[in-house]
């Protein structure tokens, strides 16, 4: 079989499919298009986000019987029309899984201990005690959207504090020991912490706006890790604004590309702002910037040492069943 590898990953995943008698090509520079032309000479490809993969490329994919994803999400992906075609989708949610509870934990501890505002204060001379006082986590109730393999590694990180874990989730029965499945409204009562976990779908996007801030009963604070377009960023800066959210963590924004490489769609204006589509930065976005209860990282959360290995080395395994 023929893999055609279209995104760098760990070496451990080149080096293993060559060890299992796979024949490996490697292509990181070729359009899409060019791709497309040569695709049909593959049984396998592995991909990170570079592009997404549609209905005219799977088309040109006659011989294809699996796509590896090194990542948790397929939202790239045609997947409803590659499975029609018999097309295997594989997936490595359980390689990062980890690395996205840490740093879901990272980001709350640090908007309630105000670390990136003392951090910035501390290096102009500025030594403001009072102003830096924070808040504990014990005693907080937290509530998850989305129970699968993300929403419960960070579950599994909070058993050390004195807090009660709440999840919801489409599917039923997801529970274990260290979070209580409840209802959403039942969550919005109760949560003083909001943490997403949850895929890019049709009944996920801009699922986070207005009205639902509104549904909690207290004001709380949100991390978000999973995907950018859950959230309306122009209702969370309201939100923001008004109290209703405390703080936000955000390693996910709505203005991503979809390949998630870059920020926005286009590069810099002019006067040196980031654009989107030709766009100066949006207004929403700027607020984001400019807030000191909001900390903000590059779709990192998963982004790990150890994560690139464990990721390789799931997409590796997952093959191996399936094919060897």
């Amino acid at each position: 079989m023929k893999i055609l590898h279209l995104d760098t990953n760990h070496e451990l995943l080149i080096n293993q499919l060559n060890n299992l008698g796979f024949i490996n090509d490697e292509d990181y520079t070729s359009s899409k298009d060019e791709v497309i032309a040569k695709i049909h000479k593959y049984d396998g490809f592995i991909i990170r986000s570079r592009f997404s993969i549609d209905k005219s490329f799977l088309d040109a994919a006659t011989n294809l019987k699996f796509i590896g994803r090194v990542g948790a999400g397929l939202e790239n992906i045609d997947c409803d029309y590659a499975e029609s075609k018999g097309i295997n989708l594989i997936s490595a949610p359980e390689g990062n899984k980890n690395a996205v509870g840490e740093h879901a934990l990272g980001m709350l501890l640090s908007l309630f201990n105000k670390l990136n505002k003392a951090d910035s204060e501390v290096r102009q001379g500025k030594w403001l005690r009072e102003e830096n006082r924070g808040i504990e986590l014990d005693g907080k109730t937290v509530g998850l959207i989305g129970y699968g393999n993300m929403g419960k590694a960070f579950a599994k990180k909070l058993r050390g504090f004195d807090v009660k874990v709440l999840c919801y989730d489409i599917k039923e029965n997801v529970a274990d020991e260290n979070a209580k499945q409840v209802s959403l409204k039942e969550l919005q009562q109760h949560a003083d912490v909001l943490s997403l976990h949850i895929p890019e779908t049709p009944l996920t996007i801009n699922m986070i706006d207005d009205t639902f801030f509104n549904q909690f009963k207290k004001p709380f604070w949100l991390i978000n890790t999973a995907r950018g377009k859950s959230v309306v960023t122009e209702d969370l800066v309201v939100a923001l604004q008004s109290g209703k959210v405390l703080g936000a963590g955000l390693d996910v924004l709505e203005y991503e590309k979809s390949s998630f490489e870059n920020l926005f769609k286009s590069g810099v204006t002019s006067n040196g702002e980031v654009s989107r589509s030709g766009e100066e930065m949006p207004k929403a976005f700027r607020y984001l910037i400019d807030s000191e209860n909001v900390l903000l990282s590059p779709h990192v959360a998963g982004w790990t040492i150890q994560s690139k290995e464990k990721l390789a080395q799931t997409i590796v395994d997952k093959i191996k069943a399936k094919f060897c």
